[in-house]
């Protein structure tokens, strides 16, 4: 007698639990078991095929509910759920110790109870935990703020509260009894509004509380801060999930009848209990939708038609994201699968999880997902791979072979071709493999031609062939065509362009004759399964005003429609010229002003095309030049669901699809339109109109005439008040924008009355810049509309007194300002951006932020000639004010920075702006990391303005920022000439010193005290410490002096000496960017030698360089001057040898393409035309190679799934090998942990060799799927490595972060794996570590990847180092570690971990940095002591005080061998900063050479604030060089009186701080030069 159990019912959510003990069955009976009531919601859960040994309408799956299993084998335990109606549960429900699948349905109810108390406690718990955490944080503000007193001032105006904007509050009457100011109390609230309200106060208070104590409380209240907001992050999360444990537990189980129960409700299907096969006659198939889950919902609708035609066959839907979800239901239904079949599925994770579980199933077919998946398919006895019968027959093979039309880049199509016709083909091709291929093709066709119809008839054929007589004929594939054109007022498809261009112009009467056409790319099962953001973004386009040309295609064929079927008024132009660059273009192909692909991936060969890595990007470059139009890729994320995307930016794959990919093609402007809610595809309207918004503004600049074009000209000045104004990383801005103006005037550009004086006699681009900076005055800006003529005239003052002789500006060349009131700036930007920047500023009608009149207005200051107007980008509103920034992580821009930029759009009504060298920062403004949205400020202040970004070649990774977040069509440059340190003064005296002792030392033995005289002034006994071989000091190196020389033997002297001279050879072959580029200039002739020089070394002799250097003809000519040459020097002719011919062409080519420099500028004007810029890999040639010329190019970065490299593998390996060996050398053990720094720059540029050294030193490796793409860091076993596996702490730039998500998540992995490794703690240091942390109650002990805040870029050091405000190396260090100390992993951007920092600080033993490139050294820009060198402080502090040694690889040379920080920094000091040859060359760049040369001025003061770094000879040679140097100081001061400021000022404060005994006449008269450019600046002319 089968039992049974009555679960009463309650009218809402669980208000009672009863549990109740359910008897075995009978052993008599065998009645099914039953469910007589359940709700919809809870019956799409249940499946009969669960139960076992019965055939009943219950259906389960554990999606909604965990399952437990009962260890009872006659008995189960269940809770019942209070619920409207009734449960009745009879039959067999326990034997045999197996628990049956009702009862886990039952448990899983009693489980979402436990796990609601569950969460409320964690949720009570996690809410103590943060009060408490505020309360020490208000602790902290009291004690060190309450009771504080400050002198009374004035407020500066705007900050007394209701205080009319306008009226000017005055100071207190001296002597007035204005008693001091105390603050009582002080939490972090008051101290927000206090820095709001009245800053000057906030900084009274700073400077009035105990440096030791403002140091300690900004270390304490920035860990306790971010701890705090990890977990008010954490308790966000528990809430959520709380709630939905509630919502889940209170589902109400509605009345449903039981013949429901066997009908075709939902998308499951009604299973009966597994039987033999002869016998059940049913047929389960799984199917797994990757890249295409948009169908999920299609084919759950064909799992249901299925089951109302032919009950045997079970169709089970999944999405590959439920291999996370629900991973047991998945592998339960693949455990009793007869057919497997999946689609676009990638991902090498998910590809091994099904591949583990699909083998034992006897159909396999998968189609367009990764090779190793695809290789699994098997279907009768066709095999993608293995066995005997692997592959296509012989006959098949040479059939599809005369598909493609003999271009490579067709093959795809050709493909697609054959997969139509091929089963008609193959039924006379004899054999089972045939037949079964001839179904395999069969089966493709109906999936690829998509559709409910499609789907049903698929599996109704492939069962009667192979699983079971269904009795029903499975229709012949409804076909829509491959390719054709699809609007939703039409019933059809086109397959004609221009017949479509027709019915459109008849029958949608809205737009004029002369709208634009715009081809959409669309995929064609998109539209073929009716997927509703197609209609709406093409009607959104034709909203717009612009006429959509939408083209549906499979994705491999994008390239044949642009090519074949899509033309542009340039190309009718060029072939009517005789200029045929497409043969194949069609009679039908119909004219475009712009191409949008919604596919993403590469042009040729689509999602296909991606396996490729960028192989046909050169097929794609001539298509695209070829049509010279824009080419856009923006499209809807199909990967990706839209809340994730607005929280943490464009993500892995989806990245790489929308971003990477394209960008080989020279895509520009992505725009994401939209992206996944569920699993269907929504758009974000507001994200479409930027994309027509944007298009409009392209066509629109083509369509205008140059002469009535306005361009605005954005040039840089940051930081403020050291020179920076009209600067740009490698490049000479005034001389480059000399150039741009001449060659614009000369294309038809409207200067103005200028442009006649510019076409004659040129325009000084210096003089243009001493403009803008007086604009910028605080005078000027504070006079408004009149402010530009007190600029003009006091420029005009200075330029009459100029030594080369009186002048002044030129007649057209008009100074300009407009003033942006707080209503104008509310209304261009709304409300909800004007709410953001008041909670940052305060409100708008009260402040008087950056660059304001007196009146409050924002002054926006520029020249104007003509049309083009040129302006310097504002400052972020962050310099000066550190406080401020470590405070406020999320400042907005200040109001006149917006005001800038809009009313660039507004005010000008600009038709494009051109962002003049490397690099701006409206890129880098808060918002989205990656994927604008319309809350990012990038996106808000650019708007829809063409942006033409000129940029340094070889500087691919911010470039891409520059790309991405800020709308920018880049025209690289070229880096400078290289040259070589050769040797000057002490270090030439001494290498002469040494040779002449050497000729004879006995002889010379009084040259002795003048070497170690040389040594001393040049500092070289730290890096050639002397030794003695008799072990006479210990092993320690001997400070050599006059009297301790006597000491030294013959033998060792000698020994020394060679050392010596190996080392000043060093220096003296050491390369330099000398001095800064000329936009579209082309190298001099003694420039092409040294770059070829530089590029070959010793592998071509100085003759055969000379000879291409200096012959312009081709390699013939080469060679006939070569021989000429060889002659003239009396050099017997070398015999012809094939590897030195080949580098003598490899140098010919390169001077070719150094020649095309020209096309910097020709591209830059290309750019303003809305034409298309031919893109290229980043990167500078003696790193990268040739492949990076031309330069003028639209740069990118590479795939980031191919990091690292094989190169980059192997150089990275035998780097962290080296880097071990040096530790060993030094210290004698291994080290437990290294920080390494992985940096967007060298990671593009050496394809990964960063990441590699990470990989290596962990003791693991890469490992690559079919296509080439690295998808996972697998560990390598302990006893091949040999030794322990070093921790890693991984410091991540931004760019690195946000351009390389997939990496990062692989490295998390690493870890993890790592730390769970059944390894020794001895021999693992990541599992030694992690247990630690645990140990100590710490969560997240696997984090090991750490960077700045989401969003958000750089440490903030080199700002404080800017503005001189620090006491010690500890407070920059803690400033590092406040703003890195956010962990980055799967499931995990940006969280506070501030205490895991700690830790892994703690153990750090070395850190390793990384140079790229000769131009970027450490002594050469600010982030390298501002990340390295800060990260070295903040070790040594968590260390207290023990050294931490730091490992610097110069990986652009074949030398991998590491050096120490110190003995780096000297060495580059020697070559560069103090080498007369780099300082004259850099000098004579004008401006911009005086502002790089105080720039290294202010790095070294860097350096020695963070490690310390503090040697005297640096300075002294230093201030020899550019100070007490008199020809040199009145060049600085000539060329740029505030970078000359700045070098003395820096020289004045490492005094100061006791960096440098400099001598008392040194500083005497550094302060009168110091005196003497103060009242040069504050205008008083010195007689």
């Amino acid at each position: 007698m089968a039992s049974s159990v009555v679960v009463p019912s309650a009218t809402s959510g669980i208000q009672h639990v009863s549990s109740i003990l359910l008897a075995s069955r009978d052993g008599s009976t065998n009645r099914p078991a039953r469910i007589a009531h359940v709700s919809a919601r809870h019956r799409t859960h249940l499946r009969s095929d669960l139960l076992p040994g019965s055939v009943s309408t219950l259906r389960f799956s554990p999606s909604a509910f965990p399952v437990h299993r009962s260890t009872s084998s006659r008995f189960v335990k269940v809770t019942s759920v209070l619920a409207k109606d009734d449960v009745v549960v009879t039959g067999d429900e326990g034997s045999q110790g197996q628990q049956s699948r009702t009862e886990s349905f039952l448990l899983a109810v009693e489980e979402g109870e436990k796990r609601v108390k569950e969460l409320e406690g964690k949720v009570d718990v996690k809410r103590r935990a943060l009060e408490q955490l505020q309360a020490d944080i208000n602790k902290l503000y009291s004690e060190t703020f309450a009771g504080v007193e400050i002198a009374p001032e004035a407020p500066a105006a705007g900050e007394e509260e209701g205080k009319e904007a306008e009226k000017v509050q005055q100071p207190a009457a001296a002597g007035a009894d204005v008693p001091p100011r105390v603050f009582e109390s002080m939490d972090e609230e008051a101290w927000g509004n206090l820095g709001r309200s009245e800053p000057s106060v906030l900084k009274a208070l700073i400077e009035s509380v105990d440096r030791r104590a403002w140091t300690a409380f900004q270390r304490d209240v920035h860990s306790l801060a971010l701890t705090r907001d990890r977990t008010r992050q954490e308790l966000r999360q528990l809430q959520d999930q709380l709630d939905e444990a509630r919502a889940v537990a209170a589902a109400p189980m509605e009345e449903s009848s039981a013949e429901s129960d066997s009908e075709a409700e939902g998308p499951e299907v009604v299973i009966p209990g597994l039987g033999p096969r002869a016998e059940r006659r049913t047929a389960n198939i799984v199917l797994v939708a990757g890249f295409e889950s948009f169908n999920v919902a299609l084919y759950k609708e064909a799992a249901a038609q299925l089951r109302a035609k032919c009950p045997g066959i079970r169709l089970s839907v999944f999405s590959n994201r439920d291999i996370l979800s629900k991973s047991k239901e998945m592998e339960a239904a693949l455990a009793r699968a007869d057919v497997f079949f999946g689609s676009l599925i990638f991902d090498y994770d998910e590809c091994e999880w099904l591949q583990q579980r699909i083998q034992r199933v006897p159909i396999r077919l998968v189609f367009e997902s990764s090779l190793e998946l695809m290789a699994s398919t098997t279907l009768g006895s066709f095999a993608m791979s293995g066995g005997k019968s692997q592959g296509m027959p012989a006959p098949v093979k040479a059939v599809l072979s005369k598909f493609g039309g003999g271009r490579e880049e067709d093959r795809m199509v050709g493909y697609l071709s054959f997969l139509k016709v091929g089963p008609k083909l193959l039924r006379f091709i004899p054999g089972k493999k045939a037949r079964d291929l001839r179904n395999w093709l069969t089966v493709y066709g109906y999936w690829n031609q998509g559709g409910l119809a499609n789907v049903v008839n698929l599996f109704l054929y492939l069962s009667n062939e192979y699983l079971l007589p269904t009795g029903v004929t499975a229709g012949a594939p409804m076909e829509t065509p491959p390719l054709g054109l699809y609007h939703p007022d039409y019933d059809g498809y086109f397959t004609s362009p221009s017949d479509y261009l027709r019915w459109f112009r008849a029958s949608q009467k809205g737009l004029p004759p002369s709208a634009p056409v715009v081809a959409l790319l669309l995929y064609r099962k998109h539209v073929v399964t009716q997927q509703a953001y197609i209609p709406r973004l093409i009607r959104m386009v034709q909203e717009a005003g612009l006429i959509p040309l939408p083209i549906f295609i499979n994705g491999v064929e994008a390239h044949t429609v642009v090519r074949d079927l899509l033309t542009t008024q340039y190309e009718q132009e060029e072939r009517r010229k005789g200029v045929m660059a497409t043969s194949s273009l069609s009679r039908d192909a119909v004219t475009v002003d712009a191409v949008v692909s919604t596919i993403g991936f590469p042009l040729v060969g689509g999602p296909a095309g991606s396996m490729e890595g960028g192989r046909q990007a050169e097929v794609a470059k001539a298509i695209l030049l070829a049509k010279n139009v824009p080419y856009i890729v923006a499209a809807p994320l199909l990967i990706q669901d839209i809340p994730s995307w607005k929280r943490d930016g464009v993500q892995g794959l989806q990245s790489v699809v929308l971003y990477s990919l394209p960008e080989l093609d020279g895509a520009i402007d992505a725009v994401p339109l939209g992206g996944l809610v569920g699993d269907g595809i929504h758009l974000v309207p507001e994200r479409v109109r930027r994309l027509t918004s944007r298009l409009w503004s392209w066509i629109n600049l083509r369509r205008t005439e140059k002469s009535q074009r306005k361009v605005a000209i954005v040039l840089y000045g940051f930081p403020p008040g050291v020179g920076a104004t009209g600067t740009a990383a490698l490049l000479n801005v005034p001389k480059s924008l000399e150039a741009l103006l001449k060659r614009m005037h000369a294309d038809g550009y409207d200067l103005g009355p200028a442009g006649e004086a510019i076409a004659r006699d040129g325009i000084n681009g210096e003089d243009l810049i001493s403009l803008l900076q007086e604009l910028d005055a605080d005078r000027v800006v504070s006079a408004g509309e009149k402010g530009p003529e007190l600029a003009l005239k006091a420029v005009n003052d200075k330029l009459q007194r100029a030594e080369d002789g009186p002048r002044s500006i030129p007649e057209g060349v008009v100074p300009v300002a407009e003033c942006i009131d707080w209503r104008q700036l509310r209304d261009w930007i709304g409300e909800t951006l004007t709410g953001r920047m008041e909670r940052a500023w305060g409100e708008l009608r009260k402040i008087r932020a950056i660059h304001c009149d007196a009146e409050g207005r924002s002054v926006i200051s520029g020249i104007q000639l003509g049309n083009v107007w040129i302006g310097v980008q504002p400052l972020l509103g962050l310099e000066g004010d550190p406080m401020r920034l470590l405070f406020e992580r999320d400042l907005t821009p200040h109001p006149q920075y917006a005001a800038f930029y809009k009313w660039l759009q507004r005010g000008m009504q600009a038709n494009a702006v051109v962002h003049f060298g490397m690099h701006g920062t409206v890129e880098w403004l808060p918002g989205s990391p990656l994927g604008n949205t319309g809350l990012s400020w990038s996106d808000v202040l650019l708007g829809n303005l063409p942006n033409i970004y000129i940029y340094a070649a070889n500087n691919p990774s911010e470039s891409i920022i520059a790309k991405r977040r800020g709308y920018g069509t880049i025209v690289s440059y070229n880096v400078p000439p290289y040259g070589r340190a050769g040797l000057y003064k002490e270090l030439a005296g001494l290498r002469e010193l040494i040779s002449e002792f050497r000729e004879d030392p006995v002889k010379n033995e009084s040259l002795k005290p003048a070497i170690v005289g040389a040594l001393v002034t040049a500092g070289m006994q730290a890096d050639c410490p002397f030794v003695p071989s008799d072990g006479s000091n210990g092993g320690e190196a001997v400070f050599l002096d006059e009297e301790s020389i006597e000491e030294v033997t013959e033998e060792d002297f000698e020994k020394y000496l060679v050392k010596l001279y190996e080392y000043l050879a060093v220096v003296e072959n050491r390369l330099f960017s000398e001095g800064l580029h000329n936009l579209g200039r082309p190298p001099k002739e003694d420039q092409m030698v040294q770059y070829l020089s530089a590029y070959f070394g010793d592998d071509l002799d100085e003759t055969a360089i000379e000879a291409v250097a200096h012959t312009h003809g081709d390699l013939a000519e080469v060679r006939q001057r070569l021989e000429q040459l060889y002659l003239r020097d009396g050099v017997v002719l070398p015999a012809r040898d094939a590897e030195v011919d080949a580098r003598v062409a490899e140098a010919v080519s390169i001077r070719q393409l150094l020649a095309r420099n020209t096309e910097e500028m020709d591209n830059v004007l290309r750019g303003l035309d809305g034409d298309y810029v031919p893109p290229a890999v980043g990167g500078d040639l003696l790193r990268d190679g040739p492949g990076v010329l031309p330069t003028g190019r639209n740069i990118h970065a590479l795939d980031p799934y191919r990091m690292p490299s094989a190169a980059a593998w192997e150089r990275g390996s035998a780097i962290a090998a080296n880097i071990i060996q040096q530790h060993v050398d030094q210290h004698g053990t291994y080290p437990e942990t290294i920080a390494v720094m992985l940096w967007g720059l060298d990671a593009i540029k050496t394809r990964g060799e960063s990441v590699a050294i990470a990989l290596a030193l962990v003791g693991a490796h890469p490992v690559k799927e079919g296509t080439g793409r690295v998808v996972r860091f697998d560990l390598t076993p302990l006893e091949q490595l040999g030794r322990p596996r070093i921790d890693v702490l991984a410091n991540l730039s931004g760019i690195f972060r946000d351009s390389f998500a997939n990496v990062v998540e692989l490295l998390d992995d690493l870890f993890r794996r790592a730390a769970e490794a059944d390894e020794p703690s001895e021999m693992n240091f990541i599992k030694k570590h992690s247990l630690a942390l645990q140990a100590e109650g710490i969560d997240a002990s696997t984090a090991r990847i750490f960077s700045n805040p989401a969003g958000d870029y750089g440490s903030m050091v080199n700002e404080r180092i800017g503005a001189a405000d620090w006491e010690n190396g500890e407070e920059l260090g803690d400033t590092w570690q406040s703003r890195n100390s956010f962990s980055y992993g799967r499931g995990e951007q940006g969280v506070a971990r501030p205490e895991v920092m700690r830790k892994l600080l703690q153990t750090t033993d070395r850190i390793v940095q990384e140079i790229d490139s000769v131009e970027y050294g450490l002594t050469d820009i600010q982030e390298y002591y501002a990340n390295t060198g800060a990260m070295k402080n903040a070790a040594e502090t968590a260390r207290n005080g023990a050294k931490v040694s730091c490992s610097v690889v110069e990986t652009y040379g074949k030398d991998l061998r590491p050096r120490d920080l110190e003995a780096t920094l000297r060495l580059e000091y020697r070559s560069k900063l103090l080498n007369p040859k780099w300082a004259e060359r850099m000098a004579a760049q004008g401006s911009g050479g005086a502002y790089e040369i105080s720039q290294r001025m202010t790095a070294l003061l860097g350096w020695g604030g963070t490690t310390g770094f503090q040697e005297d000879w640096v300075f002294d040679q230093a201030a020899d060089t550019y100070a007490l140097d008199d020809a040199m100081a009145a060049k600085l001061r000539k060329n740029n009186p505030q970078a000359f400021q700045n070098i003395l000022k820096r020289m004045l404060e490492a005094a100061g701080r006791g960096m440098w005994q400099a001598s008392d006449e040194v500083i005497e008269k550094l302060r009168e030069l110091y005196a003497e450019m103060d009242d040069e600046l504050e205008g008083v002319k010195l007689r």
